[in-house]
């Protein structure tokens, strides 16, 4: 309890927790540039950005009250925004297969026949051709700034399991730069 005293932010949170609308509005005021910058940096898009954004703050509602101080506030909203946007690319992935394929079944466009998708790597940047797991990890920690261990925390991983991601990052990006 003393440490809730001395922190503005968690005085916020349980404020906010207890229904305090004025409370609740400050937290995302705070925290509404790290939603959507997570978000743009997970969806590569603005317009993607701006509804996991708008999604998470309408889900924040619900959601705080779950949160129990186990971990930052900010680090609880990291999480959150990691899986909405996770939701997100799964939800987009499984409606463009679906659009594609009933696209071609219906004679609507040809196959696809990865000239698209070597002209798409071509104009992606680095983080952006890493693996989903390297890209995450690379996002939550050089992108948003978390430690290793609030990074594992949002991923639900080992901290060594981030600890070597980013090594592997590093030397991917290394390399790829190399051969530029």
């Amino acid at each position: 309890m003393s440490e809730e005293r001395n922190d503005p932010e968690l005085q916020l949170v349980a404020a906010a927790r207890a229904g305090d609308r004025d409370a609740f509005a400050k937290l995302l005021e705070i925290h509404y540039d790290r939603i959507h910058g997570l978000a743009w940096q997970l969806t590569g898009t603005r317009a993607d950005a701006d509804d996991i954004a708008q999604d998470v703050c309408c889900a924040l509602v619900e959601k705080i009250h779950a949160f129990r101080g186990g971990a930052k506030f900010s680090t609880w909203l990291c999480a959150i925004t990691f899986n909405a946007c996770r939701d997100f690319r799964r939800k987009r992935r499984s409606f463009w297969s679906f659009s594609e394929k009933l696209t071609v079944l219906a004679g609507l466009s040809k196959a696809p026949d990865g000239r698209d998708m070597y002209d798409a790597i071509w104009v992606q940047s680095a983080i952006s051709r890493l693996k989903p797991a390297l890209r995450d990890t690379a996002v939550l920690v050089a992108g948003q700034q978390l430690s290793h261990a609030e990074a594992a925390e949002v991923l639900g991983i080992a901290e060594a399991t981030v600890s070597w991601r980013m090594h592997e990052v590093r030397r991917l990006i290394s390399a790829a730069a190399g051969s530029d």
